[in-house]
């Protein structure tokens, strides 16, 4: 089982190419099709080059190199790259002195052997699920540029489903891993809240920020969560968990494992491309009950008070001096953000808490719990409404409808492309675990590719020389 990043690994470590053909090859597919994904804000060519011309130094001399040698990435232009400045998609820190060291998670695939060649288009400070940016503008969908790549990450989702990149760093705060890779067709990793360091990344919300991978098969998405994890004092949210190898288990099948559906909340305000998706995949892992958690909708108030509140906080002090700097579309929410009473947020966080342990409560009983990523395919770019149960509501919220619950209690979630539910057009289903067993996710993501039920399609008009 392996990926493209992966097959670029060991082509490498044979002598069948090198680092340097590699990053010139992905910089030409940058120069040639960045232009029609808005996937990147910054390409740091000088700075690839160099890091290839090391690595085939260190073959040249014999040297050990790590699983991902000469793999191509990219990160959301949250994560601190040095020599540049980190603008996490926004006008006002444009002019920001430029990051003097590497994100923790950009140095540790750096470790690994990848070669990182820019950063990437978002929603500005994180605050988005359709990254259509009014500075950088908007990320587009490879599988249809007149739509949306979802968000906030949604340059690192469009840089791999264009095949500009094989792996990408995004964070997801709400759902901004697990939307932009249901949309744009791509396995994506929300992992537990504090497995993964988010230093170096501007942050956005303390209490639920969770930082990740894109990736266009299982086994590269697991390549890549195993060279990101390390234990990293500068996070104190980090929990202490040992790193977990889940790369040698993607081959032990789903034998013993216990799977349903979650319906309640999760089974409502979805479209038939959504529920066909899930279906297909319960019909694969033997999914044949499904499960309410009643906390569902409680626990999506709490993720979105606790939100608006240090959102707002975070950004006060440049709102009363930049507040015109600021996207359109989230300034209102910023503002709204930090007058919301402390009251509220206690009672927020006494919900969360007790969400958190009516999951756990069901979770005794199941492995993996199946739900929809996305209650819809990708939409037009600019759309403002989304009809969902013959009812009109807010496209850009609703996006987050079924990613933002689990997100606010902080379980770990692989999000499984299921490559053509409505036209030409895919969409996710999120496969969610306890705390801590990414691994059992991972077994659960590498059967159903194997069963050809979940893939990353390859994007009409980017298959050519893709990764």
């Amino acid at each position: 089982m392996s990926g493209p990043a992966l097959a670029i690994a060991a082509r490498i470590r044979a002598g069948e190419t090198t680092a340097r053909a590699v990053t010139e090859a992905a910089l030409a597919r940058i120069a040639a099709r960045n232009a029609a994904v808005n996937a990147f804000t910054a390409v740091l060519a000088d700075r690839a080059l160099a890091a290839a011309d090391a690595l085939d130094a260190r073959i040249a001399r014999g040297a050990a190199v790590g699983p991902l040698a000469g793999v191509p990435f990219a990160a959301k232009n949250l994560f601190d790259l040095a020599g540049i400045p980190t603008t996490a998609g926004s006008r006002i820190r444009k002019a920001a002195p430029p990051a003097t060291r590497d994100a923790f998670l950009v140095r540790q695939l750096e470790a690994a052997g990848a070669i990182c060649l820019g950063a990437l288009n978002m929603d500005e400070f994180a605050y988005g699920f359709t990254t259509e940016n009014s500075h950088d503008g908007p990320a587009r969908n490879p599988h249809d540029g007149t739509r949306i790549a979802g968000g906030s990450s949604g340059g690192s989702a469009a840089a791999v489903a264009a095949g500009l990149v094989p792996l990408s760093l995004g964070t997801d705060t709400n759902g901004s891993i697990r939307v932009p890779a249901s949309l744009c067709g791509l396995w994506g990793l929300k992992p537990s809240y504090g497995r993964l360091s988010r230093h170096g990344s501007f942050p956005f919300v303390y209490a639920l920020d969770h930082v990740g991978p894109f990736a266009r098969s299982v086994a590269d998405l697991a390549a890549a969560y195993d060279a990101l994890q390390g234990l990293d004092a500068a996070d104190p949210a980090q929990a202490a968990q040992p790193p977990e190898a889940v790369t040698p288990g993607l081959g032990a099948g789903t034998a013993g494992l216990r799977v349903a559906v979650l319906g309640g909340w999760f089974g409502r305000q979805q479209s038939a491309a959504a529920r066909q998706a899930v279906a297909a995949v319960a019909q694969a892992l033997g999914a044949t009950e499904t499960v309410t958690w009643d906390m569902a909708e409680a626990s999506r108030a709490a993720a979105f008070l606790i939100t608006s509140a240090e959102g707002g906080a975070l950004h006060l002090p440049t709102l009363r001096t930049q507040l015109e700097d600021y996207e359109p579309l989230i300034q209102d929410r910023l503002l709204a953000g930090a007058l919301l009473p402390a009251a509220w947020i206690n009672q927020a966080q006494r919900v969360r808490g007790l969400a958190r342990q009516s999951m756990a409560a069901l979770l005794r009983d199941w492995d993996v719990l199946l739900a929809p990523a996305t209650p819809v395919p990708a939409t037009p770019i600019g759309q403002e409404m989304l009809a969902l149960g013959g009812v009109q509501v807010p496209l850009r919220p609703s996006m987050g409808l079924f990613t933002q619950p689990i997100s606010g209690i902080g379980l770990p979630v692989v999000t499984a492309p299921v490559p053509k539910a409505e036209g030409a057009l895919p969409i996710g289903v999120q496969l969610i675990g306890r705390p801590w067993a990414e691994a059992t996710l991972f077994r659960a993501a590498a059967a159903l590719e194997a069963a050809g039920i979940c893939a990353a399609p390859v994007a009409a008009g980017f298959a050519e020389g893709a990764v």
